[in-house]
């Protein structure tokens, strides 16, 4: 964040100035007290199981250069640095981070979708930064919380910003847009996730809409042609459009392949000259999110020879189709979150790799959170999938055993566990030297760590 005077802050987030303004420029923004660099804004948040304001003090220790409270403690006389109250500091949060945004001269693009979020952040910061300074989203900090925080840690030499845009029920996208203000948008695609909260999926169409609607008509919406919400979503912006995909679109891969090491394609732009493509991860999915950050650097005026630099360069966040090597054998750690369509794109990736010497594929997963009344036809539904793919099928944790059923009516090889050690136990005497494994499964699931007993990293 530029430097701010406590004065500004105040202002900035409807905040009454309780002490005196130091004179110290305050240059970050903190919610843990556990990391506070000289010059700290700390905002006491609260969450279901903890209160920020029972460690003001502690902040004050750590070097915090300035509070931001709703609730005064006892002994505020005594306390050693100035204080911004506010009526909820949530809310101050958003406030701040609002008005900071107006000050910005750069140019945003927002990001939503039901899979693909962050993996298209990744293609998309690292396509950018071959041209320009670039600040995205770090980790997961993509909700009402984390996009704040994200904005906030833009620096006035930043030039492009790349913010993901999460939610789980609706309403949730539009204050994010607010604060965001993007310039350009993109909807990765329109799936089931989170259908427990939203209904049905026209009803996550509605949601994800919400960043097609934010745009002005300067801005540009970037849809994939897969995505059978495409004409919806253009009828809901006023802005410019481009859709793109594997084969169709004005950003498209042609002549796609499933490489040793990723995934290679000719990157074909309306008016351009193809150009030979890699990524360094498996999938048409991951072609699809790597096709929209191309289209999004092609309309901030990146060439083609820039852009595919970028997606070869690539590093994924971590627990996105990862590979790693574990007693010859290959690992592919899909494990950050999971919903029916990033499955089955998973499951589909999974097929597509070749295999050398009978060398087998086995696909361990965990259960899918979210999905009310979808849960059992969804679990059955992938377990019969990676049946029908010749996939070796694994299930962990009673709430995935409905996709073990699923499979098992295709093939009655799969295997159902009911925890991480059973499932480990059994992966590491059945996987072979040569053998592909991928582990995929819902937050709760925790697939990592059966993926993390049975196979440690060379």
């Amino acid at each position: 964040m530029k430097p701010l005077t406590i004065t500004e802050l105040a202002t900035a987030s409807g905040a009454e100035l309780i002490g005196k303004d130091s004179g110290q420029m305050v240059s970050v923004i903190a919610t843990d007290t556990r990391n506070l660099p000289e010059g700290s804004l700390f905002i006491a948040l609260r969450g279901e199981n903890f209160d920020g304001h029972a460690f003001a003090e502690s902040a004050i220790e750590n070097g915090a250069s300035c509070l931001m409270l709703d609730k005064l403690p006892e002994g505020i006389e005594e306390l050693a640095v100035p204080v911004l109250l506010v009526e909820n500091t949530l809310y101050g949060l958003q406030r701040l981070a609002l008005w900071y945004r107006k000050q910005l001269n750069i140019k945003v693009v927002g990001i939503t979708g039901s899979n693909g979020k962050t993996s298209t952040k990744d293609f998309a910061a690292s396509v950018l930064s071959q041209q320009f300074k670039v600040n995205a989203t770090k980790g997961n900090l993509n909700n009402h919380i984390g996009l704040p925080l994200s904005v906030l840690s833009t620096e006035e030499s930043d030039e492009v910003c790349v913010w993901e845009m999460g939610m789980n029920h609706a309403g949730e996208i539009a204050p994010l847009c607010e604060i965001c203000a993007p310039d350009i948008g993109i909807i990765t695609n329109v799936g089931t996730a989170h259908i427990e909260n939203l209904g049905t999926r026209e009803g996550i169409a509605e949601e994800k809409g919400a960043l097609a609607r934010a745009l002005t008509e300067q801005g540009m919406l970037v849809l994939p042609a897969s995505c059978d919400f495409v004409d919806y979503l253009i009828e809901r912006t006023p802005a410019k459009f481009m859709v793109v995909g594997n084969g169709r679109g004005v950003v498209r891969a042609e002549e796609l392949k499933m490489t040793e090491n990723g995934s290679s394609f000719k990157l074909c732009i309306d008016g351009e000259e193809e150009i030979a493509a890699e990524i360094p991860v498996s999938g048409k999915h991951m072609v699809n999110n790597a096709l929209l950050a191309a289209a999004t650097a092609h309309v901030l005026g990146v060439s083609p020879e820039k852009i595919v630099k970028g997606l070869a360069a690539t590093s994924l966040t971590s627990g996105r189709l990862r590979r790693f090597q574990s007693s010859g054998i290959t690992v592919i750690d899909d494990t950050y979150n999971a919903n029916p369509d990033s499955v089955e794109a998973a499951i589909e990736t999974l097929a597509d790799l070749h295999t050398h010497n009978g060398s087998r594929k086995v696909v361990v997963l965990g259960m899918m959170a979210e999905l009310g009344a979808h849960t059992d036809p969804a679990h059955l539904k992938v377990g019969k999938l990676a049946a029908e793919k010749h996939l070796q099928v694994v299930s962990v944790g009673a709430a995935a055993a409905k996709i073990y059923q699923g499979a098992n009516e295709v093939d009655d090889t799969a295997k159902h566990f009911e925890n991480a050690d059973a499932a480990a136990n059994w992966l590491k005497d059945y996987c072979r030297e040569g053998d592909l494994v991928l582990f995929k499964g819902s937050r709760m699931a925790g697939m990592e760590n059966v993926m993390r007993k049975a196979f440690p990293e060379d």
